[in-house]
């Protein structure tokens, strides 16, 4: 594990929609799931200007970036330019259509967060070639098919999360479509955490949704969180 994340930062990783956190903020919305387990966050806003996504993302930062660690999707720059404005932002989650995951650790340096997308046997070899330190962890997926993303790849099912996660040299995160009863049999394949859309912003109670995730993950709740 790389030493800029803690491995216990893996266990629930929040994954922001604005839309399916309305009527509520999304600062609010990750405040509540913080606050009820969720152990990292990644602001996720395909279609915002970047004006309002670094507005959204120093927000979020300013909001837990001192109890969890924040990352951007896709946008280095945007991190760049949150870090430039003080908020205490983590680092980036980048895709693979996305800046090549060498290339954003040059460009974020040493002692930023990066994550990477990878599904498929090509892209998990793809992974393990880099460097080492290039990538922290990786977002494994679809689980299942999920609306949050139309453009991901057919869905792998527990069974091919595990094949994949058999197969990779790093931290697999769970994501698409991972719903509550899903949490034990992924952590008993291999997955060193979930990451959740849909099952906690479209909640009504999104601290109960997080405790939910995690307890359901054979994980006792952070320090701090509500129970």
């Amino acid at each position: 594990m790389s030493p800029r994340l803690d491995p216990a930062a893996l266990l629930l990783h929040l994954v922001t929609d604005s839309a399916l956190s309305a009527p509520r903020t999304v600062p609010e919305v990750v405040a509540a799931a913080v606050a009820g387990g969720a152990t990292m966050v990644q602001v996720r806003e395909k279609d915002a200007p970047a004006r309002e996504l670094v507005a959204l993302l120093v927000a979020v930062a300013e909001r837990v970036g001192r109890l969890v660690p924040v990352l951007v999707d896709d946008r280095v720059d945007v991190y760049l330019a949150a870090r430039a404005a003080g908020a205490p932002v983590a680092g980036v989650h980048v895709g693979q259509t996305d800046l090549p995951a060498g290339l954003a650790r040059e460009v974020c340096g040493p002692g930023a967060v990066l994550g990477l997308s990878a599904a498929t046997a090509e892209e998990l070899d793809a992974a393990a070639a880099l460097p080492p330190g290039t990538v922290d962890y990786l977002g494994v997926g679809a689980v299942h098919a999920t609306r949050t993303k139309p453009d991901h790849p057919p869905a792998l099912g527990v069974a091919g999360f595990a094949a994949a996660a058999s197969r990779a040299a790093l931290p697999c995160l769970a994501i698409g479509g991972v719903r509550v009863e899903d949490a034990p049999a992924l952590r008993a394949v291999g997955a060193a955490g979930l990451a959740v859309v849909s099952g906690i912003c479209a909640d009504p109670d999104p601290a109960a949704a997080a405790a939910r995730y995690v307890r359901a993950f054979g994980r006792p709740l952070p320090e701090g969180a509500l129970s």
